[in-house]
């Protein structure tokens, strides 16, 4: 049984996006999910996505990511939101990844823009009502024009938002202003997807995060996001500042690098990255230590 969920926080307030752990050799590590998921709850996490852009999903196969969807709910579904990523840029495909997930036990899913081909608003419409209407799942979309090259328009979201399953959205856009004008006209929930923009996203309405640097500081999203929705701005501001560091060093290059490279060093499943990733070097893993360690982190 999915944990509890309310329309305001329809898949709790802090998530990780959750990197897929590989083996030496470069196969799906199910058990280090499985601890890795654990974890990650056990340290604050109201829910999970996995099959992300975090999770490597460009470079995992169907059969893998129904496998590891089942592995995950397996660890942790009873205490945790397991949202799967079922994005790509072909409609039919995602609804193949959509109804894969639902199968395998997923409470939701993540859908997010069509990258590469750039279609025009009208189809990004058809896309996310095609994938929501696939499944009985609630959905949360994904806009992040930097990776997608398309941005999710403001009139399409408020369009979206009338969808009964389309519930959520997870902002990578990086415009306040736009984020704050869909906030307030519409019911869906909002998630930042810029750990930068965490405590701004939640003074203009934002309900919590869908994180990357959460894989090390859970416990401090989530303080944070306690204090602000208990009214202690001060607290969540002090909070923010200290993790400037992570969140600056969890960023110096693409994130799922960083990330498997931070869990390494606090003996956490991740293993190897899938090219076209590549680990970090020496001196990129010296300053990542670095990084942590000015916002607080514990290493080995």
């Amino acid at each position: 049984m999915a944990p509890i969920s309310t329309p305001q926080t329809p898949f709790g307030r802090v998530l990780t996006a959750m990197v897929t752990p590989f083996t030496a050799n470069g196969t799906l590590d199910l058990e280090g999910a499985q601890l890795l998921a654990r974890h990650l709850v056990d340290a604050g996490n109201d829910g999970l996505i996995v099959n992300g852009t975090t999770g490597e999903s460009p470079t995992t196969s169907n059969a893998e990511k129904e496998a590891l969807v089942r592995a995950v709910v397996e660890a942790v579904g009873d205490r945790a939101h397991i949202v799967a990523g079922v994005g790509t840029n072909d409609t039919r495909h995602s609804i193949e990844l959509a109804e894969a997930a639902e199968r395998a036990g997923a409470h939701g899913l993540l859908t997010v823009t069509p990258y590469y081909n750039k279609p025009p608003q009208e189809g990004l419409l058809r896309h996310f009502t095609a994938v929501a209407d696939s499944t009985g799942l609630p959905v949360m979309l994904y806009d992040i024009p930097g990776r997608s090259g398309v941005p999710i328009n403001t009139e399409t979201l408020m369009r979206l938002a009338e969808h009964p399953r389309i519930v959520a959205n997870k902002d990578a856009k990086g415009d306040l202003g736009r984020a704050s004008w869909v906030i307030a006209r519409s019911d869906l929930a909002w998630y930042s997807g810029d750990d930068m923009l965490n405590l701004p996203l939640l003074s203009v309405g934002a309900i919590g995060f869908v994180s990357v640097v959460s894989h090390v500081v859970t416990p401090e999203l989530r303080a944070l996001v306690d204090a602000y929705t208990a009214g202690d701005v001060h607290k969540a501001t002090e909070i923010h500042q200290k993790l400037l560091p992570v969140f600056t060093g969890m960023f110096r290059t693409q994130g799922v690098i960083t990330c498997k490279a931070a869990l390494a060093l606090q003996g956490l499943p991740g293993g190897p990255l899938r090219l076209p990733l590549v680990e970090l070097s020496p001196e990129e893993t010296a300053q990542l230590k670095i990084d942590l360690a000015a916002g607080g982190v514990q290493i080995s």
